[in-house]
């Protein structure tokens, strides 16, 4: 019996330690994003139809569970996860967004851990969109309200 209660023991620090070490090795999101807005799941859903939700995480994730209504436009990433990340490094098509920079547009990829969302409001901005809006939370924060997918 002690021998089964060590093991079991042993193996939950195991599970802790490398969900702590993954969690580690992606960094939050900023809290904050110059020349964009951060919204949440509430916001989002209130807008839906007066703004465009762009779903910036792979396609197969995309095909998977989005928000209804959203457009697929992944972000390539290959710069750090950090602010002062490397555009030149990453692809987003910026031919998938409006031609009209005054456009809203909302960004959202699978929460704060995910830099995807982050990445391409910050590319957005640069590009000269006036009326960008980050939803940091993404999909996971979208789910746990309860809100539908598609």
């Amino acid at each position: 019996m002690k021998k089964i209660t060590l093991v079991a023991l042993f193996t939950m620090a195991l599970v802790v330690l490398i969900t702590h070490s993954a969690m580690a090795a992606k960094p939050l999101t900023p809290e904050k994003l110059d020349g964009a807005t951060i919204v949440d799941a509430d916001w989002v859903k209130a807008n839906l139809g007066k703004v465009t939700v762009f779903d910036v995480r792979k396609k197969a994730e995309y095909v998977e569970s989005h928000i209804p209504g959203a457009v697929s436009a992944p972000y390539k990433e290959k710069s750090k996860k950090a602010a002062d990340f490397d555009a030149s490094k990453d692809k987003l098509k910026i031919g998938k967004f409006p031609s009209d920079k005054n456009a809203p547009i909302v960004t959202q990829c699978n929460g704060e851990r995910c830099w995807k969302s982050y990445k391409a409001a910050v590319w957005l901005v640069r590009e000269g969109y006036k009326k960008v809006y980050w939803f940091r939370g993404g999909l996971p924060e979208w789910k746990a309200k309860g809100f539908p997918t598609e």
